[in-house]
Formats: C-alpha cells, sequence, structure tokens
C-alpha cells in the first residue's frame, strides 16, 4: 500500500510540475490553483508513505515518476523537442525507478 502511495505521489508531482509550466509564474489563477493542490496532494501522500519507506528509494521513485512522466507529457501535450537520447534517457529512468522499488523494503 506505501509503494502505491508514492506511484500516486509521484503521478500528481507530474501534474504540480505542468501545472507550474501552465501557470505563467503564478500570473494565472486556475493553473495556480491546480499547482498548489497536485502539490499538496503529493506532498501529503509521499509523507504518508514515507512512515512505512525507506526514504532514499521511496523518494528516488517519487521524483522519477515526475520527471519520467513530466517531459513525456511535455513531449506529448506541450511541444517539447523529442528525439531518441531523450526516449533512451526517459526509459533509463523508468527502470532505476522499477529497480529501486524492487530494493526498497518497508519497515
Amino acid at each position: 500500500m506505501a509503494w502505491l502511495l508514492v506511484v500516486v505521489a509521484g503521478i500528481l508531482e507530474t501534474g504540480f510540475a505542468v501545472c507550474l509550466k501552465l501557470s505563467h509564474g503564478f500570473t494565472r489563477l486556475w493553473p495556480t490553483v491546480a499547482f498548489a493542490t497536485f502539490a499538496l496532494g503529493s506532498f501529503g501522500l509521499l509523507t504518508l508513505a514515507l512512515k512505512r519507506l525507506d526514504v532514499g528509494p521511496a523518494y528516488a521513485v517519487w521524483t522519477g515518476i515526475g520527471a519520467a512522466g513530466t517531459a513525456i507529457y511535455g513531449m506529448i501535450f506541450l511541444g517539447d523537442v523529442v528525439s531518441t537520447l531523450k526516449l533512451v534517457s526517459i526509459s533509463l529512468v523508468i527502470v532505476g525507478v522499477i529497480g529501486l522499488q524492487l530494493s526498497g523494503g518497508a519497515h
């Protein structure tokens, strides 16, 4: 259950990163409100998960999901540049996240 919280928190991290860009420096109301909502949800779920998980693997999985998700979203919906190197690098992040998730034990 704790790892599920980390995964959802990572997805919410993608949401807050995208909304941060869309807020244009907090000058647009609804993207700013969405950023705050996603950020609070993401940090809140990560905090709950850390009651049961080691901080290193949990934090790395959280940031890895957020980073990969944000990069993929940017390429699909925001016109970010797509390159072979970028896709390979995102794949390596995902493989690393899976490896860290498998290595992290709950206490």
